[in-house]
């Protein structure tokens, strides 16, 4: 038989009061289409429970869905907190109804590539991918 590569794994989170999850569970299942290996967190995870998952699960991805307009906190914070516990080669990205100049701001502290409402989730996944392979061969 020959040897498969591991999956790449995925976190899919709703951070904050955000009650609403159709989107994460849209991106979610894309993902695993895909190939990758997901693992959702379900709905209002503080940014510790988010990175304590994602360095319990070893992703190489966080993605997060932000609706609630509490994004300009909790996404830096959770890159933060990842880069404190050593998963600073994480790619924290994710999507939801963020203007587009809270979008650079966020790429600008080390956020990636945000999507907004109605993006394919080709595009996403695409993006992860080249993300990935960059990581490759840097």
């Amino acid at each position: 038989m020959p040897h498969q590569e591991p999956k790449v794994r995925v976190l899919v989170a709703k951070p904050g009061l955000d009650g609403h999850d159709r989107g994460a569970k849209v991106i979610a299942a894309a993902f695993r289409d895909a190939g990758f290996e997901v693992i959702y967190t379900g709905l209002r995870q503080t940014p510790e429970m988010i990175v304590n998952v994602a360095v319990q699960e070893d992703v190489r991805v966080v993605a997060m869905s932000s609706l609630s307009g509490a994004h300009m906190t909790l996404f830096p914070r959770v890159r933060q907190l990842l880069d404190d516990a050593g998963a600073d080669k994480v790619l924290v990205t994710g999507g939801g109804i963020i203007p587009e100049a809270d979008m650079r701001s966020l790429e600008s502290q080390g956020i990636g590539r945000l999507f907004g409402p109605g993006t394919p989730t080709t595009v996403a996944i695409e993006y992860v991918r080249k993300w990935l392979v960059q990581q490759e061969t840097a």
